[in-house]
């Protein structure tokens, strides 16, 4: 199991009365962010809203033949 390092800077300006923290995560793999950057592209924006919608309509085809196999053989007259 591997860990992530994670860097945490915190400057204080004396004369200032705003505290700034910034936090930065470093993966040590690389595969994560091609993973997270290929999402981000099919899940996102127009190309994300055509896979939204393609992927409704194939799990309704899905569901609606499924019942109407399913409906065949309950209601086949014997």
């Amino acid at each position: 199991m591997q860990l992530q390092d994670s860097g945490i800077q915190y400057s204080r300006w004396d004369d200032s009365s705003r505290d700034e923290v910034s936090v930065a995560a470093v993966s040590s793999t690389e595969e994560a962010s091609s993973w997270e950057r290929f999402s981000r592209k099919l899940c996102s924006g127009k190309l994300g809203i055509a896979m939204k919608v393609l992927g409704g309509v194939a799990v309704f085809w899905v569901i609606f033949i499924l019942g109407y196999v399913t409906g065949y053989f309950v209601h086949k007259c014997k």
